[in-house]
């Protein structure tokens, strides 16, 4: 009662660092739209690398509109939800990396694929300190045995955010342990583009 939203000016792209990024985006893509193999590029990502498949889920779910490209309008929602949206907003997003074939279910399958890509990466940019870690597949199992409430092999997006809330350990894998905005920065300082 009577309380006044906080702003969040200060943490809002400025007009100017967002002209400054336009002009920075269209010298990288002139066609105005940025390809999987140029954000590969543009994030300093190796066709065959470990990080490669992590690099199409990540432009897949920022294909908003489907069409195998990302413009400059999906960019900057990206980055804007990687850097400074809430953990609802980040949940749903991993959601779309997870469900590889839009289909709007993750299956054990999808998931699989995700949580091996994201050991891959750990361990070759040797990350993964953790002497007891659970496998792949020991993670998938505990994933749907927690989350899948109806035990019909599919994860729905609201079972997805349900079951993030429901335990710190689930959130923290279906969130993308990786953090994409860490993966989003280190890949920023690897190619200088900002």
């Amino acid at each position: 009662m009577g309380q006044t939203q906080p702003t969040v000016q200060s943490e809002e792209i400025d007009v100017a660092a967002l002209q400054d990024m336009y002009k920075k985006f269209v010298t990288e893509c002139p066609s105005g739209v940025l390809f999987l193999h140029e954000f590969k590029r543009f994030f300093g990502v190796d066709a065959t690398g470990e990080a490669s498949e992590y690099a199409e889920n990540m432009f897949r779910a920022f294909d908003k509109n489907g069409d195998n490209t990302i413009d400059f309008l999906e960019f900057v929602a990206a980055l804007n939800l990687v850097f400074r949206g809430d953990l609802e907003h980040k949940l749903r997003w991993s959601f779309k990396v997870y469900d590889k074939d839009g289909n709007g279910f993750v299956d054990k399958t999808e998931l699989r694929a995700i949580i091996d890509s994201i050991y891959r990466i750990k361990r070759v940019s040797k990350k993964d300190t953790e002497p007891h870690q659970l496998s792949v597949d020991e993670v998938c199992e505990r994933i749907f045995k927690v989350i899948d409430v109806d035990g019909d092999g599919h994860i729905t997006l609201e079972e997805f955010l349900e079951g993030a809330h429901k335990d710190p350990w689930i959130l923290n894998m279906l969130r993308l342990d990786m953090n994409p905005s860490g993966w989003v920065l280190e890949q920023r300082r690897k190619s200088a583009f900002f």
